[in-house]
């Protein structure tokens, strides 16, 4: 299957609809923080394009303003992000994870808390329960 891609203005979009559900234009507009504002045009061709990529669907019109809702959650969207990241480091996580500690951007701190959540996890996973994060 052939992902959209997203840029960055339509995926702050998407995360609106994700908190808000479902709403017009100017809804999602008004939610942005002033420093974010744009027009309402610009809102409303980014909303279109989501809509063309699988991300958005119309549910209902009321007076001039079409109310849209995600068509996609924000775990599935997740999740393809996750393996096209993954697929920059010839999808082996330990090379990812061997950059992200050569940058700085995961300290040891942070590889502590993963192997203890990873831990707790697994425990509770043997008892016959799964953990839903």
């Amino acid at each position: 299957m052939n992902r959209a891609r997203f840029s960055r203005a339509e995926t702050r979009i998407l995360e609106q609809y994700w908190k808000l559900g479902t709403c017009a234009v100017r809804e999602i507009l008004d939610s942005l923080p002033v420093e974010e504002r744009v027009a309402y045009t610009t809102v409303q061709t980014l909303v279109y394009r989501l809509e063309q990529k699988g991300a958005l669907r119309k549910v209902k019109k009321i007076g001039n303003a079409q109310l849209f809702e995600p068509a996609i959650d924000r775990s599935e969207f997740r999740r393809g992000l996750v393996r096209d990241f993954l697929a920059l480091f010839g999808d082996s996580p330990r090379v990812l994870v061997s950059s992200l500690i050569e940058t700085g951007t995961l300290t040891l701190k942070d590889l502590k808390a993963l192997q203890n959540a990873a831990a707790s996890g697994k425990s509770s996973r043997s008892g016959g329960a799964k953990r839903h994060a």
